[in-house]
């Protein structure tokens, strides 16, 4: 008899837990609308490290107090404020990312990844599966970065969570790769310079050079600026649909080529190729999908790879398929190296194949 209870226990706490799994993805959307109305009244910048009651913040952000509660306690519930007596918050380590001038802020990627515009082309997932087609073209009648370009402070907010998302790797990147065997770093679609400037910054030999749309670029200047670069590092407009200009021995790109569909990588890869000198490599920072999905994977890279599909084309890729669209572009896949603390994002190698 207690076996027979322990085992109808041990499958009741079994099915409580899948059941909490199940809700937590499916509510998952309201999660995302509750931090962006957190952002929206800029409650995570007006708390800060103190603690604020409900009525002091209701009255900064033209609230009632009553409803900004109901969501100051949503907040707590899911880990970002802490309630420590009724109506009085402060907010936790994780919040704190939530604001703007936090040194390790999330902000911009939030609002950019709850914004309307990027949610629109998930509601038609189920069709981009079975058609292939990008809901987002469908929706807009544009694509996604012809979009931003219509569209300049959206473009800007773009800009900047690309650059907070890609924070991580820039701690990280400048000791995993070898960098003291080249001269010149070229970042192909470097954007506002984040990364690069985390390279020069570890490597005072380099120089560098980032290579952008005039959109992409447009907050490189306040970043070269900052670190001190601008004599170490050059900007450079153009479509690296059209060419790639010579004068790097290392062409750098980082979440590039998971926007982008095969026929196009290899048309970016090839275009780096042609410009590509004697003993120069091609350097792609992107995650490397296993061969077969592992559980403690975390499930980010694949929402990240469906996100591509319904926005824009792209795809997240194993190791294989970085293989195949090097090889047509003329490269060959040297070496592949995990950056530390960011699994499956690689540091992916290419020479010119022989």
């Amino acid at each position: 008899m207690t076996h027979s209870t322990t085992d109808g226990e041990a499958h009741a706490a079994g099915d409580a837990a899948d059941t909490r799994a199940i809700l937590q993805f499916a509510l998952g959307s309201l999660a995302a609308h509750t931090l962006r109305a957190a952002i929206r009244l800029r409650l995570f910048e007006l708390i800060g490290e103190r603690r604020r009651s409900a009525a002091e913040l209701a009255a900064e952000v033209s609230a009632a107090p009553q409803h900004l509660t109901r969501l100051l306690r949503a907040l707590a519930g899911l880990g970002l404020l802490r309630e420590h007596a009724p109506g009085t918050f402060s907010a936790t380590p994780t919040g704190a990312l939530l604001a703007p001038g936090h040194p390790r802020a999330l902000t911009s990627l939030v609002r950019m990844f709850t914004e309307p515009t990027m949610l629109r082309a998930w509601e038609h997932l189920d069709d981009s599966v079975r058609t292939g087609d990008v809901a987002f073209d469908s929706i807009f009648g544009t694509d996604f970065f012809g979009h931003l370009r219509q569209h300049p402070e959206l473009s800007a907010e773009f800009n900047k969570a690309m650059s907070q998302g890609t924070r991580r790797a820039a701690a990280v990147l400048p000791g995993t790769v070898d960098f003291t065997r080249f001269g010149t770093v070229m970042d192909v679609g470097g954007g506002d310079g984040t990364l690069l400037s985390a390279v020069l910054r570890e490597h005072p030999g380099l120089k560098g050079i980032v290579y952008d749309t005039e959109e992409g670029l447009a907050q490189a200047p306040g970043t070269l600026q900052e670190h001190g670069l601008e004599e170490r590092c050059s900007l450079v407009t153009g479509d690296f649909f059209a060419s790639v200009p010579e004068g790097a021995d290392l062409y750098m790109m980082k979440s590039i080529v998971h926007d982008w569909s095969d026929d196009q990588v290899v048309t970016i890869l090839g275009h780096c190729r042609a410009a590509l000198p004697s003993g120069g490599r091609v350097l792609i920072i992107e995650p490397v999908l296993p061969e077969v999905v592992d559980p403690e994977a975390p499930a980010l890279t694949y929402l990240s790879d469906l996100n591509m599909l319904v926005n824009v084309g792209g795809r997240e890729r194993t190791r294989a398929d970085f293989e195949a669209v090097c090889r047509a572009a003329g490269l060959a896949l040297t070496s592949v190296t995990p950056l530390p603390g960011l699994a499956p994002v690689c540091a992916i190698e290419a020479a010119a194949a022989d």
